[in-house]
C-alpha cells in the first residue's frame, strides 16, 4: 500500500560516523558532529548500504530508514524515473570525509564489473573540498599515459606513486572521480562527497600501514585493480564551475547524479514541480535556514536535508554567504 504523500517533508538523517585508520576529528572540531570515538574518518549521511542504513532523525517519520520510505512512498519519495530505474534501492550513497593521514591509493569498478563481481552498483563519485590545511594533496588519475604492462611493473616496484597525478587543492575545489580511475585523498583534506550506493574498493597501495585496530596491514586487491582501472591520461582532471550568488549553477552533471553549487545570501524560492527526482542539500559552508509549508529546518554547515520528490516549492534563507550542494538524479 503507498501512503499518502502529503506526510513526508524535508528529512534529516542520523548520520553513521565510521572508523577509518586516516580518520582524524575535523568531523567534530569543524563540522560539529557529536561522537566519542577516535580516528572517525566518515560521516554517512544518507546511506541504504546493507548493515549501514541511516534512519530518519526528527518528525513522525524518526527512524525509518530509505527502504522504508521507498516502499511505503514509492515515486512520491524518489520521483517516477528513479522508481523505475531503481525500485526499492535507493542510489546515491552521501558521506562528509576527514582524512588525517593520506587514504589508500585505489580505484572503483564499473557497474558491469561490479555487476559481475559483486553484485552491486559501481562507484562513479565526486569530491567538494570543504578545508585543506596548507599543501595538502590529492592522486587522481595518471601523470602520462601508461599501459596495463607499465602500471603492473611499478606496481611490482612499489613505485606506482611515481606515475600518478599528484593536485595539491583549496576550499572550493571539485572533483569527478569516474569509475576506473586511480585516486585517494590525501592528509588534511575535509570533503563532502557524493557517490553511487556501493561500498565496492581495491586497494592498489596502503604506504605498508598498519591498522591500530588489526595489529595488521590492510587488504590490498592488487590483481583485481588490474583489469578495472582506466589508463588513460587527461590533460585535467579538477571541475571547472563557476558560481553565481544566489542561482543554482552546474558543478557536476554525470549519468549517476546532478550535482549544482548554490551560493546564497539572502532568500531563494525554489521551485522543483519540473524536476521528477528527490532532492539532496549538503551544507558546505556558512549558515543556512530551509523553510517548507510554514516549518522551518536548520541547514548549517555539515548538515545534510533529504527533499522527497513529492515536494516542488520550498526557501532557503541565508544571512551571510553561504554555500549548498544540491543532488538529484
Amino acid at each position: 500500500m503507498v501512503l499518502d504523500a502529503s506526510q513526508l517533508y524535508p528529512l534529516k538523517f542520523q548520520p553513521i560516523y565510521t572508523y577509518r585508520i586516516w580518520g582524524g576529528d575535523k568531523l567534530k572540531t569543524v563540522l560539529n558532529k557529536e561522537y566519542d570515538e577516535d580516528f572517525i574518518g566518515e560521516s554517512w549521511e544518507i546511506s541504504d548500504v546493507e548493515d549501514n542504513e541511516t534512519k530518519v532523525s526528527g518528525g513522525v517519520l524518526e527512524g525509518k530508514t530509505l527502504r522504508d520510505l521507498i516502499k511505503a512512498y514509492k515515486e512520491a519519495f524518489v520521483g517516477g524515473k528513479v522508481y523505475e530505474a531503481f525500485g526499492d534501492e535507493f542510489p546515491l550513497l552521501i558521506k562528509f570525509l576527514d582524512a588525517k593521514t593520506p587514504l589508500s591509493i585505489q580505484v572503483h569498478p564499473s557497474n558491469e564489473l561490479a555487476k559481475e563481481r559483486h553484485n552491486s552498483f559501481g562507484k562513479n563519485e565526486m569530491w567538494y573540498i570543504m578545508q585543506a590545511d596548507e599543501a595538502a594533496e590529492i592522486i587522481v588519475g595518471f601523470n602520462k599515459d601508461v599501459t596495463k604492462e607499465d602500471y603492473v611493473a611499478h606496481v611490482d616496484n612499489s613505485t606506482v606513486t611515481d606515475i600518478l597525478n599528484i593536485e595539491k587543492v583549496a576550499k572550493g575545489d571539485a572533483f569527478y572521480i569516474p569509475t576506473g580511475r586511480v585516486h585517494a585523498i590525501g592528509a588534511g583534506v575535509l570533503l563532502a562527497e557524493i557517490q553511487q550506493t556501493s561500498n565496492i574498493t581495491y586497494r592498489i597501495y596502503d604506504y605498508n600501514r598498519v591498522d591500530a585496530k588489526t595489529g595488521e596491514t590492510r587488504e590490498l586487491h592488487t590483481a583485481l585493480a588490474v583489469d578495472a582501472i582506466d589508463y588513460n591520461f587527461h590533460n585535467t582532471y579538477k571541475t571547472n564551475y563557476k558560481a553565481e550568488l544566489n542561482k543554482s549553477c552546474k558543478l557536476v552533471h554525470s549519468p549517476y547524479f546532478k550535482t549544482n553549487i548554490i551560493e546564497i545570501e539572502g532568500e531563494m524560492k525554489m521551485d522543483y514541480s519540473h524536476l521528477d527526482s528527490f532532492i539532496i542539500y549538503m551544507c558546505v559552508e556558512g549558515d543556512a535556514v530551509l523553510e517548507y509549508a510554514n516549518v522551518t529546518f536548520s541547514l548549517n554547515k555539515g548538515e545534510t536535508i533529504l527533499l522527497p520528490a513529492a515536494i516542488d516549492y520550498v526557501k532557503l534563507r541565508a544571512e551571510k554567504k553561504s554555500r549548498i550542494l544540491e543532488v538529484s538524479l
